[in-house]
């Protein structure tokens, strides 16, 4: 994930999210059956040069399933008449990876135009980079379509869910059917995230819940004025492998965001016993996290004859007459 905390892009999705619609894995079968093959190759390569771009990836998806469902409408640009959800202030400079949606979308466009969706090709890039970087692999039914209009009035709208507390967030993921093992899980996420000096200033330098070599490590990358976009690894162990060190490092005091570091008091906290189990049981997170992730990509999406498949992920299809 990046700057903006998936914890809180998790929030507007339990709250705003819809229903979960039928998707299939076997949807692509007939009509692009190298659809999984391409998208796989070019993460592999796109990781093999940038590995921090998996984290990228996989804040992209979770951008695009938080407001309006995972129905691609985050890749949409700026024209002059439409803002889009890229300009957000929730969004601007805080999500990356849109020019490999590109790649592959232009790759398939060549295999079989007019087939795949960018809201599949999103997920399906999300899914792979775990994958890639050594997590856990989940069921990707597919079979999503893409939004026509961006869902920027709700993205500004919904901004002051930003300062959500942890409690707040654990009860709207519980009115969901989420336990608090799946939410912790999901903000697992940030196991192979990158987060901006801006986000993290306030953690090192004003609180008293982070280890005091850790703070001073990270003050040396985020001045207390300046360098507001420059981007570290939330996880400073393993930084690109999907794996638990994030928890660890809670346990530690060495979480780089703040309300990351809410997940673990060690005053027996809400949610301590179970970051303390993720860190010490790499398997049970892994378990958890895909029970929650595979309901997360399937919430709030297009299907039937709704939207439509881009063939340019920025832009919307030209109306036929």
């Amino acid at each position: 994930m990046a700057s903006s905390s998936l914890l809180q892009l998790c929030l507007i999705f339990v709250v705003f999210g819809s229903a979960v619609a039928q998707l299939s894995e076997n949807y692509y079968a007939k009509s692009c059956p190298q659809v999984k093959s391409i998208i796989e190759d070019e993460i592999r390569q796109t990781l093999k040069k940038e590995p921090g771009m998996g984290g990228s990836l996989l804040h992209l998806h979770f951008s695009d399933c938080g407001i309006g469902g995972c129905d691609g409408s985050i890749l949409l640009d700026d024209t002059p008449n439409k803002s889009g959800e890229k300009s957000s202030f929730i969004n601007a400079n805080s999500t990356w990876g849109y020019e490999v949606i590109d790649r592959i979308k232009a790759r398939l466009e060549k295999t079989c135009p007019g087939v795949v969706s960018c809201a599949d090709i999103l997920a399906s890039a999300a899914r792979d980079s775990v994958v890639t970087l050594g997590g856990p692999a989940w069921p990707l039914p597919l079979g999503r379509r893409d939004s026509t209009e961006p869902h920027k009035m709700l993205t500004d709208a919904l901004g002051f869910l930003f300062n959500a507390k942890l409690p707040a967030l654990i009860m709207a993921f519980k009115q969901k059917g989420y336990t608090t093992e799946e939410f912790v899980a999901l903000i697992g996420s940030h196991t192979i995230g990158r987060a901006r000096c801006l986000t993290f200033r306030k953690h090192i330098y004003d609180d008293k819940n982070i280890d005091p070599a850790f703070a001073k490590a990270m003050q040396a990358h985020c001045p207390k004025v300046g360098n507001n976009s420059e981007r570290i690894p939330i996880d400073s162990t393993t930084p690109y492998v999907f794996d638990n060190a994030y928890f660890k490092n809670l346990l530690k005091q060495k979480g780089l965001l703040g309300i990351d570091q809410e997940l673990y008091t060690g005053k027996g906290g809400i949610t301590d016993a179970i970051v303390a189990n993720y860190s010490s049981n790499q398997d049970n997170f892994f378990k958890q996290y895909v029970t929650a992730i595979t309901k997360f990509g399937q919430t709030g999406v297009l299907t039937g004859t709704k939207g439509e498949i881009r063939t340019n992920c920025r832009k919307v299809n030209a109306p036929k007459f």
